[in-house]
């Protein structure tokens, strides 16, 4: 996949060129600008009632398939501001949380049935996507985008809002940042223990604490009129 990303690391604008017979599959929404023979057709990941049922409850599961017969470019750009990057994947996979993935290759499998990690953002209303196969993808973040490599046995502490992805050879689990009164007083909710060897992304913002931070200020209505 041929990315050009423009507008980095505050605003990420990726311009994706099809060559002839080319194709791309795109996160719904994602899509800004198409340029030249470009064709869309849209599908579900993980069957059709699935992706309803996601896409009802605010997490897209439909995902827009851009093909070329000429040639053309594909504009993707995700809902937040921050950065993007490309992952090459040759046989290998990598979890990513399900508002990271922005595009793909054809030729890379975008598995959200997977139960593997199923929970693993509790409380966050997010799940990860297992990707795997042969082709590049497009990663976006909230901020900038920081590629932490663990050696065999070496270990890292990360807030679930700010995991991007992680290689699928790193271990994890979930637990408390600290005691229920550092949970509930501190701020600090659920975090991840990543153990490697392999890479993690994170990103320098999380999307939980915009919108903890939208929802204080929001207007409160109580229902009762005067």
């Amino acid at each position: 996949m041929q990315v050009q990303i423009e507008g980095g690391p505050a605003f990420a604008f990726a311009q994706v060129s099809l060559p002839p017979a080319g194709s791309v599959r795109v996160e719904a929404g994602a899509m800004a600008t198409t340029r030249g023979d470009v064709q869309v057709t849209t599908s579900t990941r993980g069957g059709f009632m699935k992706g309803l049922r996601r896409s009802l409850g605010g997490e897209s599961f439909f995902v827009n398939d851009f093909t070329s017969s000429t040639g053309g470019t594909v504009g993707v750009a995700a809902a937040l501001p921050g950065d993007a990057t490309l992952v090459p994947l040759a046989g290998d996979e990598i979890l990513v949380q399900s508002g990271g993935w922005l595009a793909s290759d054809p030729g890379v499998e975008v598995d959200s049935r997977w139960g593997g990690a199923k929970g693993f953002f509790s409380g966050a209303g997010l799940v990860l996507l297992r990707c795997s196969g042969q082709g590049d993808l497009l990663v976006a973040a909230y901020g900038g985008i920081l590629v932490h490599t663990l050696a065999p046995g070496e270990s890292m502490t990360v807030d679930t809002g700010h995991v991007v992805a992680f290689d699928a050879t790193v271990r994890y689990t979930i637990r408390k940042a600290g005691s229920w009164k550092t949970t509930l007083l501190g701020g600090e909710g659920l975090v991840g223990e990543f153990t490697g060897p392999g890479r993690v992304w994170i990103q320098t913002r999380s999307t939980s604490d915009l919108i903890g931070w939208l929802d204080a200020r929001l207007p409160r209505h109580n229902g009762s009129s005067s």
